[in-house]
């Protein structure tokens, strides 16, 4: 009943924001888990990175129907930064680099998962929760590469809050 009174952009307001709010949640749950040693804040690291990988993996597919195969890895990281990025983050990429030889550097100037992100204020509080935040987006970026037949490990860094930056590597087949 609800989607009848909601109009198309409105709907797309609600699952945005639900978008958020599940990340921040399951950020959350992830770091107050109790953590003894580092094998178990990267468990928890892991599991956040790998339900991103299964989204990535859901959402490039539903993107890309309609679209022709894409012709070399240049156009497929092309993609993610242009429509694969709208479509989660409601902007482009700041700024793609590569060497020409597998590796590529994303740059997001101002991630939007950061702006709902609260601490203590320190900037060692705020990195810690800013890198916690870019495990699920690894997993995103990395899911939907695999989906469309690159292989690749993604990482993601942060030197100021609110940029990041992700490097993608493709693997070798």
């Amino acid at each position: 009943m609800a989607t009848t009174i909601l109009g198309h952009d409105d709907r797309r307001l609600v699952a945005d924001s639900a978008l958020d709010f599940l990340v921040v949640e399951m950020v959350d749950l992830m770091r107050r888990l109790p953590t003894e040693t580092e094998n178990d804040k990267e468990a928890a690291y892991f599991k956040l990175e790998n339900l991103g990988y299964r989204v990535g993996v859901a959402m490039v597919e539903r993107i890309t129907r309609e679209r022709p195969r894409f012709m070399d890895n240049l156009d497929v990281v092309k993609f993610i930064c242009k429509d694969f990025w709208i479509a989660v983050f409601k902007k482009q990429i700041d700024n793609l680099k590569t060497n020409h030889r597998g590796v590529y550097v994303l740059t997001d100037n101002n991630f939007r998962w950061f702006s709902r992100m609260s601490g203590d204020g320190t900037s060692t509080d705020l990195g810690r929760q800013a890198f916690a935040h870019l495990a699920f987006p690894c997993g995103l970026i990395r899911g939907a590469l695999s989906n469309l037949g690159v292989p690749s490990v993604v990482i993601g860094e942060v030197s100021t809050v609110p940029q990041c930056t992700f490097q993608i590597k493709i693997s070798k087949p």
